[in-house]
């Protein structure tokens, strides 16, 4: 495969599934550029995490299950979260619960895009291979940021339940990566009949919480009110 071919299919999934997630807020789509910086913020937390993953590493070992929960998926949901929080929680374009979903799935998919195309060049990857990462760990960080978006969201416009649901927003996606190394890891020879029902499992669960993200949109109202008077 030619660099040009190589590049172009590591990075190709993850900006189809931000602009599948991206269109599919259906009221108010959030500025692009918004959109992008979050991408590339993504992108940019790929590096202190590799450093701060390998000093993890020397220091807890590699045991299954610490380094599912807590080196791999506990660090990278948590900066992840840490930086939409801080960036775009907020922000006042961030005004309808689905926001929180765009938001958190770009840069989950910034960071994997990354990720796969370091993976793509360092193992002189096929198309074949590439196209199992789109379909499971490209795919799976654009779900974990379906369900750390979903619950930012309804921690943004539920103030009685917030602090709830911000903790929600942060474990929950946790456990479900954790979840999913720590199959890989521990699962040798059947991994994929397992992986598979559990991607499966998880895009049901993130196509309901964009369905529910939307109908509980306050635009949804107003948008209806003016149609109704027109």
């Amino acid at each position: 495969m030619s660099l040009l071919s190589v590049l172009t299919a590591a990075v190709a999934p993850g900006v189809a599934l931000l602009a599948y997630f991206y269109l599919k807020d259906r009221y108010d789509t959030e500025p692009i550029h918004l959109v992008v910086k979050m991408f590339i913020f993504g992108i940019l937390l790929v590096f202190p995490v590799m450093v701060l993953q390998r000093a993890f590493v020397h220091g807890l070992g590699e045991d299954p299950f610490v380094f599912s929960f807590i080196i791999s998926a506990g660090l990278e949901e948590f900066l992840k979260w840490f930086l939409v929080y801080v960036v775009i929680y907020q922000h006042a374009s961030f005004d309808e619960p689905y926001d929180g979903i765009v938001y958190a799935v770009a840069v989950s998919l910034g960071f994997a895009t990354l990720e796969n195309v370091i993976y793509a060049f360092l193992n002189a990857s096929s198309i074949t291979s590439l196209l199992y990462r789109a379909l499971l760990p490209v795919s799976g960080h654009a779900l974990f940021g379906v369900i750390m978006g979903y619950h930012l969201g309804k921690a943004k416009f539920d103030r009685v339940h917030k602090k709830r649901y911000l903790l929600y927003s942060l474990a929950l996606p946790i456990f479900w990566h954790g979840a999913y190394d720590y199959l890989l890891l521990t699962a040798e020879t059947y991994w994929l009949w397992c992986a598979l029902p559990l991607m499966a499992v998880l895009w049901m669960r993130s196509i309901w919480k964009v369905n529910r993200a939307n109908a509980k949109s306050p635009l949804r109202v107003i948008q209806g009110e003016e149609q109704v008077k027109t």
